[in-house]
């Protein structure tokens, strides 16, 4: 029982934390004190908990020279244990992915891997990210069990695409690349399933800032498509072409090819545009159609540093039929997204509400992805917060700088 005084593991205060880690490091309080240019006196007070250290500017001083997340030291926060899920989630993705021994427990057949990578990717377009992570390292496991059926590569190219699109969400893209390359190995060399495997793998290239690998992953795919017999006969086949070849425009804008990312973005509208529809994703996650193309169209204004051009165009597409079609979490990554537009415009108010409207339609976009988090502290310290980013703030453990 906790008495009086005393502090369970979840509850321990961040000073303490502070301390432990300092400890870890072998540092002393003075050599801490003199890296983060506090006194020895204001170390030991924090630590003691006679000080509080609740200002964000201080906290990530402090991280820098322990040479952890801000994150880490906000563990006895609100909405903490999300977080420490979150990171726990991780190291057994990584565990799941290191390992090559067939799983302890049963597998399931391979119509039941199907299913539940289903589940996940439900789950996932819904901005369930917390479920996504408590499924993933059972579902690697069973991968491994049924690597060698040739019926299994479909579900298996599925689970690795699913584990990289999320690792790329919070902020692991060396994990999320080795987890898109076992998809790209899983494919076999199937067109179909090598394209779908090269949407995660582009993404990871671009996370990686490999503009120019991604483009060219996302574009081989595209050829592959093309020299199919076959295509004809895939009814996912338009929206997959069109989703490579708006990554490989965002992966164009990265290294400043306007021209090229122009070109592509304008072959996918014309794909979106001939087949006149708006499509909710399939099992493989694809949302196709012309608001799809015109929310790329706007990142990658805003990836080519035309910041005005974006914001016009991320306000005509919110306003139109197609967005509420699009899934929880494809909108909600795109307002965090133009959030920084809008701070690169000097507008934190405008970023203010984006950011917010990202938290209401998908709260575990906003909550676990390191970009939202940089947003957030950016406009906290504009001073021009309003009530909305305030409670955001509270909720996930920053206060303003």
């Amino acid at each position: 029982m906790t008495g009086p005084g005393r502090h369970s593991r979840a509850e321990v205060p961040i000073g303490r934390r502070m301390a432990e880690l300092r400890a870890r490091r072998g540092m002393s309080q003075q050599v801490f004190a003199d890296r983060i240019g506090r006194s020895k006196s204001w170390v030991d007070k924090v630590e003691r908990g006679v000080r509080t250290l609740d200002r964000l500017s201080v906290i990530e001083t402090v991280a820098a020279a322990l040479g952890v997340a801000p994150a880490v030291l906000l563990a006895d926060k609100p909405h903490r244990e999300a977080v420490t899920d979150t990171e726990a989630a991780v190291e057994r993705i990584r565990a799941a992915l290191a390992r090559h021994d067939p799983p302890d427990t049963e597998s399931p057949t391979v119509r039941q891997l199907d299913d539940q990578a289903g589940y996940a990717w439900t789950a996932y377009r819904n901005g369930h990210h917390a479920q996504v992570l408590r499924t993933l390292p059972d579902l690697l496991a069973a991968t491994r069990h049924t690597q060698h059926a040739e019926t299994a590569a479909d579900p298996i190219v599925r689970v690795y695409r699913l584990t990289a699109q999320t690792l790329v969400k919070l902020g692991k893209p060396h994990l999320a690349w080795l987890a898109a390359d076992r998809a790209m190995t899983a494919a076999t060399g199937d067109p179909h399933r090598t394209a779908l495997a090269a949407i995660s793998l582009a993404q990871a290239l671009r996370a990686l800032h490999r503009g120019r690998l991604a483009q060219t992953a996302a574009l081989t795919a595209v050829h592959q498509l093309d020299r199919t017999p076959s295509r004809a006969f895939l009814p996912d086949e338009p929206g997959l072409t069109a989703t490579l070849l708006l990554e490989a425009a965002l992966a164009a804008a990265t290294y400043r090819d306007a021209t090229t990312a122009h070109d592509l973005t304008e072959r996918a509208a014309h794909l979106a545009a001939a087949h006149d529809s708006q499509h909710q994703p399939d099992g493989d996650g694809i949302a196709f159609g012309p608001t799809a193309v015109e929310l790329a169209r706007a990142l990658t204004a805003a990836r080519l540093g035309d910041h005005h051009h974006a914001a016009i165009v991320h306000r005509q597409v919110v306003n139109s039929d197609g967005w509420h079609l699009l899934p929880a979490e494809h909108r909600a990554a795109h307002l965090i997204d133009i959030t920084h537009t809008y701070l690169d415009l000097g507008d934190p108010q405008a970023a203010g509400r984006s950011l917010t409207a990202a938290d209401r339609i998908a709260p575990a976009e906003t909550r676990t992805r390191p970009t939202a988090r940089t947003a957030l502290t950016a406009i906290l310290r504009t001073g021009q917060t309003s009530a909305d980013i305030t409670r955001l703030a509270t909720a996930i453990g920053l206060t303003r700088p």
